[in-house]
C-alpha cells in the first residue's frame, strides 16, 4: 500500500473504557497542554432509557483525522494540513494566527487553544512519541486498553482486523458532515447514540443537552 493511502487514526473499544481519564492525564503530561486545554477528552454518555433499563457509556473524543477535513479549507494561513505521510493533522505553529476558524468549523469542536503559545493546538497522535518508536501516550496508559491506533486503510493492520472482527452492526463513528472521520468506535454493551461531543458538554453543564439523546 503506498503512503498516500495511510490514515492513522484512533480505533475506539467503547465498552472497555471505565472512565478514568487516564488518558486524558497522560496525554497532558506527555504534551504539557495548560489547565482546561486537552487533545483528548471522555464524556459520558447517559444514563440513557427508563429505570430499570439504563444504559451509560464512556465517549473518549480527540481529533478525528478526517478524510476531507474542513479545518484544513478554512485555515487562512495554510497553518493546518493533513500530512500525506501518514493522513494525521498538524498545525504548523508558526503560521497559525490563534484565529480559532479550525476548531469553530470543527464538526467537533476537536481543536483547542493553547494560551501558553497564542496559537491552536490538536492531538498529532503523539507525533513524538511515534517518532521514537513507541506508542501515542494515552493509546500506553489506558488502562482498560480501550484505545488502538493505526493504519485504518490497510485491511492487514491490527485496528482493521479489530473493526473486521467487532462487525458492522457494532461499529460507529462520529457524525460526518462530509469530513470523512477516520477514527472508529466499537461499542456492543449499549445503543450508540448519534451526537456530538460539544453537544454532550451541554448537557454535563446543564444547558438543555437533553434534547440530543435519541430515546
Amino acid at each position: 500500500m503506498s503512503n498516500t493511502n495511510k490514515q492513522l487514526a484512533f480505533v475506539i473499544e467503547v465498552d472497555r473504557c471505565i472512565g478514568c481519564k487516564g488518558c486524558q492525564v497522560a496525554c497532558k503530561m506527555e504534551n504539557g497542554t495548560a489547565l482546561g486545554s486537552d487533545r483528548i477528552k471522555v464524556r459520558k454518555v447517559g444514563p440513557i432509557g427508563t429505570y430499570p433499563d439504563l444504559q451509560m457509556y464512556f465517549l473518549p473524543t480527540m481529533c478525528q483525522q478526517c478524510a476531507d477535513p474542513v479545518c484544513v479549507r478554512v485555515c487562512p494561513t495554510g497553518a493546518v494540513f493533513k500530512s500525506k505521510v501518514d493522513g494525521v493533522i498538524h498545525i504548523d505553529r508558526e503560521k497559525c494566527i490563534g484565529c480559532h476558524s479550525c476548531n469553530n468549523e470543527c464538526p467537533y469542536h476537536a481543536n483547542t487553544f493553547s494560551e501558553a503559545h497564542n496559537n491552536m493546538d490538536k492531538c498529532t497522535i503523539c507525533l513524538n512519541s511515534r517518532a521514537q518508536g513507541e506508542e501515542p501516550a494515552c493509546v500506553r496508559n489506558c488502562s482498560g486498553r480501550a484505545l488502538h491506533y493505526g493504519d485504518v486503510n490497510d485491511p492487514e493492520s491490527e485496528v482493521s482486523k479489530l473493526i473486521a472482527e467487532a462487525g458492522e452492526e457494532h461499529v460507529f463513528h462520529l457524525q460526518d458532515f462530509d469530513n470523512h472521520p477516520s477514527a472508529r468506535y466499537i461499542l456492543k454493551g449499549a445503543k450508540w447514540q448519534d451526537i456530538l461531543p460539544q453537544e454532550l458538554d451541554e448537557l454535563s453543564w446543564g444547558k438543555g443537552g437533553s434534547k440530543y439523546y435519541e430515546q
